[in-house]
This record gives C-alpha cells, sequence and structure tokens, in this order.
C-alpha cells in the first residue's frame, strides 16, 4: 500500500494522511471507487463554505478560537497564582471537562511511566480525577497533602452532577483539616460567565468561598473544548506552550480558508471517506496510535466521534486503540472478523529512538532480526506493516504520519479531527454539537437520588 501520492493529502500543519488503503485501487471491492469518493466530497463542497461563512461571522466559535490569546493570558495568570506553594494539581471535570486536557498534558509525560523528564520532574504533579468512584476518590483525597493541593473544577453548565459531587467532597475534606482560610487559595473554577437566566451551581458555590473562576467559552461546548482554557490549562500545568497549540490549530482553519476544493483539505477528505465507509455497511471506526504520547487522543476522540454523530439512527462506534499493545488485543478482529471496521492508523517517525538492542542477546534469545535495531526502529516497523497487512486483507485503513509530534502538530490534529466530525455530521445530516439522547439519563439520576433510592 502506497503510504504517500494517490489521494494522499499533506497538511500545513506538519502531518499527512492518505486515504488508499481505503479506496477500490487498494482493497478491491471492499474499498470506496473514485467515483463514489468524488460524490461525497461534491457534497461535502457545500459544509465547507457554510464552515468559511461561520468563520467570516464568527457564527461558529470554534473557527475562531486558535485567534484568541487574552484568554491565555488570564489563564497563564491564575495557574500562576494557584501555583504558589503548590505540589499537586487535581482536575475535577468528566467528559469533554477533562479528556481534551488530558491529551494535552501526555504529550509532556502525564500518565506514562518514566514519561516526564527531569524539567517536568520540577512541576507540581498532575492528577485528572473524571470518572466518578467513591472508593476512588476517598482514597484520592485521604493520600493528598492537602496543604501543597490544588483543585482546578470545569463544568461548562456548572450543574454537571458527578463534578459538583467531586467538588463539594474536596471542600469537605478541606474543611475537616482546618484549611478554610486557604480555600480561595486552593480551588480554581472553569465556568460559564454569570447568567441571570441560567442556573449555575458551580458558580454559586465557588462565589459563597469567594473562589476565583475563570469563564468558559460560552459558545464551544465540552468535547470540542480542548483548544479553549479548559484544555490548556493541563497543558500548561504541564509546562506545554498554548500559543504553541493554538498556532497548529490555526493550519487547519488556514487550509480550510484556502482550500479550492473538498478534495485539497484534508478534514473533508476524511470525513467524506468516513461516511462513505459508513454508508457501505462499516459501523466501527478505529483510531490506532502508534505513540503512548497520542493515547489520550484516541479517548477523546472517541468521545467527540459517538457523541457528535450517534443520533436518529445514524453515526458509527468509535473505538480507541494503542499501538504496537492492540496488535495482540484488537488486530485479529480487525484483520478477519467481520467486515465492519474502518482504521485510522496515527504514526510518529521514532526512528532510532530508544535503547538500541545487543545484537548478541537477540542472537541468543534467537531473535536476530532484532538486532542492532533501536525500539523505535521496531515500532515504525509495526506501525507501517500493520497498515499494509491490513490493506492485504482488503481491510480499509487511512494512515496520518507526523514527523514530529509537539504542540503545533497535536494543535493540529485535534483541529483537524474536529472539522472531520463535523463535517460527518453534516454528510450524515445530525447535529454534531448537540447530544440530546444523554439527558434522560441525567433526569432519571436526580429523580432516583431525590427519592432515596
Amino acid at each position: 500500500m502506497a503510504d504517500d501520492g494517490g489521494v494522499a493529502k499533506k497538511a500545513s500543519g506538519g502531518y499527512r494522511q492518505s486515504i488508499d488503503g481505503c479506496l477500490e485501487s487498494t482493497i478491491s471491492s471492499h474499498g470506496i471507487s473514485n467515483s463514489t469518493l468524488e460524490a461525497w466530497l461534491a457534497r461535502t463542497e457545500p459544509f465547507l463554505k457554510e464552515l468559511r461563512r461561520d468563520y467570516a461571522d464568527g457564527r461558529l466559535p470554534l473557527l475562531r478560537i486558535a485567534e484568541e490569546r487574552q484568554d491565555i493570558l488570564d489563564a497563564a495568570r491564575a495557574l500562576q497564582a494557584l501555583s504558589v506553594g503548590a505540589k499537586t494539581i487535581v482536575f475535577f471535570g468528566t467528559g469533554g471537562s477533562s479528556l481534551g486536557g488530558q491529551t494535552l498534558a501526555q504529550l509532556a509525560g502525564w500518565n506514562i511511566p518514566g514519561g516526564a523528564d527531569a524539567k517536568q520532574r520540577t512541576r507540581p504533579r498532575t492528577r485528572f480525577y473524571d470518572n466518578l468512584d467513591g472508593t476512588t476518590l476517598a482514597g484520592g483525597l485521604s493520600g493528598l497533602d492537602l496543604a501543597t493541593t490544588r483543585f482546578i473544577v470545569t463544568s461548562k453548565s456548572g450543574g454537571t452532577a458527578e463534578t459538583i459531587a467531586q467538588t463539594i467532597a474536596a471542600l469537605q475534606t478541606v474543611h475537616a483539616a482546618g484549611l478554610d482560610a486557604q480555600i480561595p487559595k486552593m480551588f480554581l473554577g472553569i465556568t460559564e460567565p454569570a447568567d441571570p437566566e441560567k442556573s449555575n451551581g458551580l458558580r454559586a458555590l465557588f462565589e459563597s468561598f469567594s473562589i476565583p473562576i475563570l469563564d468558559h467559552h460560552p459558545g464551544i461546548g465540552g468535547r470540542y473544548s480542548c483548544l479553549t482554557n479548559v484544555g490548556l490549562m493541563p497543558a500548561m500545568a504541564r509546562g506545554l506552550d498554548p500559543v504553541a497549540i493554538r498556532q497548529g490549530a490555526q493550519t487547519v482553519i488556514d487550509d480550510l480558508l484556502q482550500a479550492h476544493s473538498a478534495d485539497a483539505f484534508a478534514p473533508a477528505l476524511g470525513a467524506a471517506m468516513a461516511v462513505a465507509l459508513n454508508k457501505k455497511g462499516l459501523k466501527t471506526f478505529v483510531v490506532m496510535p502508534y505513540a503512548d504520547r497520542l493515547g489520550r487522543l484516541a479517548a477523546w476522540f472517541v468521545q467527540l466521534w459517538s457523541e457528535s454523530l450517534g443520533k436518529a439512527g445514524k453515526g458509527t462506534s468509535a473505538i480507541a486503540a494503542l499501538g504496537p499493545l492492540d496488535q495482540h488485543s484488537q488486530l485479529q478482529l480487525y484483520m478477519d472478523g467481520p467486515r465492519e471496521h474502518y482504521l485510522t492508523v496515527l504514526r510518529v517517525d521514532s526512528a532510532g529512538a530508544g535503547p538500541r538492542l545487543s545484537p548478541q542477546l537477540a542472537r541468543i534469545a534467537g531473535a536476530e532480526y532484532l538486532g542492532g535495531q533501536a525500539i523505535g526502529d521496531i515500532v515504525a516497523a509495526q506501525s507501517h506493516a500493520v497498515p499494509e497487512a491490513l490493506a492485504r486483507a482488503n481491510r480499509p485503513v487511512r494512515t496520518i504520519d507526523l514527523d514530529v509530534l509537539n504542540e503545533k502538530t497535536l494543535g493540529a490534529l485535534l483541529m483537524h479531527f474536529m472539522i472531520e466530525t463535523i463535517l460527518a455530521g453534516r454528510l450524515l445530516g445530525v447535529d454534531p454539537f448537540d447530544q440530546p439522547a444523554v439527558e434522560m439519563a441525567k433526569i432519571l439520576t436526580k429523580e432516583r437520588l431525590a427519592q432515596g433510592a
């Protein structure tokens, strides 16, 4: 399978996308014909024009967020004040209020054994509590040195039950430790601006304690908020450059504004192919990066894609995988199971990275082919062999290659996937910004708690 050429497109954000492995010319009748792809790209054109209008008149703030700077300055000042005397910063939030931040923090080595370099180890530790579990939260709070712990709490609406519960539990713990006077210096909130027409429990709670609050962008919802202060605050806590992240995202916006046709814009090409494959019967979209620092990106994408497109009986199931680990747990299904999977393999140039293996020890182990190879060489070989194997099995696979993984390229990838998702929603005829089905579960949860169940 060719990694470049054909309909491969290089974006100015430092990544290259190839959908050659999804075409009929590569995987026979199991792929998409050029004529079918061209038809879907033609359907994408009006939505690209709509996005350009949305950019011009500001109707879709996501398309303008990369240009903003004042919110970064405000966030940096708030983080600097909060970090005085801090050894641990705990982030409370769930779903889109956490996954974007985790994605960016992981670029700096968060949640990767041995991933933090010497400079990272001089910073306060970063912890995310995004899933509500009583035992986990109790253990986590009891194990903190509260005097040197700080809490950043994010909820766009200010009414997310899980986040409110975490926050109240933390406030109670701080009170029990006799640190009431320190609460305004220990907590920071991110929630929507005050609105007399809306109830905001987090804002009311924090204002009662004189806790500082940053405004959550009112026009950008949770799963699209990774480039706002919601995602950039954890990035800054890990020492990443928030401006570079946004500059990377801006390259995708620039490509959108300058693209002469849909096939010249990488997110449009990705969206058209994803929908074409879905209409062909492929029900599952797998994102499989070959880099530990992109593991949470895959998890973030699962929410973005699933919650944005799974409506009115439409959409595809998204699955997060991680290479090479999941070659040993999922690949058998994708290679030889039902023909309903579409894979995107994300690759970072890793040649020469890591320890180089002794030829003598490799020979003793009966693995001469590993001798003299760097660990990164092995991963690089696997990340190219798997898409080739999938193509030979006539399984559709897209590849996205990064020469380097840094703030700029990660910012570009985040914006690419968000616009790709928006365009796929438009092509499927669903609103990619709402999530009506989950509201019933929230209502029933409140009813059960009110009834003492």
